[in-house]
């Protein structure tokens, strides 16, 4: 059968490589690169905001000083060129929330989350990578599929373990659009015949 290459999910549409791409991080090789590459931060909402405002007295001794004193300037987040609201970022490439342990880069915001010392964990556009969540004018939502070479361990290893992203991305897609959503994806994801278990 012919994947089509955008697939409507009750109203949310999604690109096709999201069921038949493979993709599951491997934190060993790349360290979470992520956290500290590309060229603004990651896409948030203002609920999201106010979130992470109010974890961030408890994250702040994780966050270098650089981080502590972009985020006296200008804040939590800014408006990047294409005009969307995005976390501050530090020498133009480094989350502000990034902390590290050893080598590794971790999220401060999600290290809080998951010690049980704030209600917010990170934004779902980190959550949800490798899918970019695309909002059109009339409230119609795309998901894409993004491609970046600093994720190609996570390319490889996803391969190996025979995961597809939306099965990979499973919690945070529940996280955004239901459960209900998401056994609808998966029903779909079977009639293409992408279920390989």
């Amino acid at each position: 059968m012919v994947i089509p290459p955008i697939i409507d999910i009750n109203g949310i549409l999604i690109s096709s490589e999201i069921l038949t791409e493979y993709f599951c991080c491997d934190y060993e090789k790349c360290k979470g690169i992520c956290c500290v590459e590309g060229d603004a931060g990651a896409p948030v909402t203002m609920d999201e905001i106010a979130g992470i405002e109010d974890a961030l007295d408890t994250v702040w001794g994780d966050l270098s000083a650089s981080a502590q004193s972009v985020i006296d300037k200008q804040g939590v987040a800014y408006t990047d060129k294409d005009g969307d609201l995005v976390t501050s970022i530090v020498r133009g490439k480094d989350c502000v929330f990034t902390c590290y342990d050893g080598d590794n880069c971790l999220c401060a915001l999600e290290k809080a989350y998951r010690n049980g010392k704030t209600q917010f964990c990170k934004p779902i556009s980190c959550a949800l990578y490798p899918i970019r969540e695309k909002k059109f004018s009339g409230g119609l939502i795309g998901l894409n599929y993004n491609r970046w070479a600093v994720c190609k361990d996570a390319v490889e290893k996803g391969k190996a373990l025979h995961l597809p992203v939306y099965k990979f991305l499973k919690e945070p897609l529940i996280r955004r659009f239901g459960q209900e959503w998401y056994d609808e994806l998966c029903k779909v994801a079977t009639l293409f015949d992408t279920e390989k278990d």
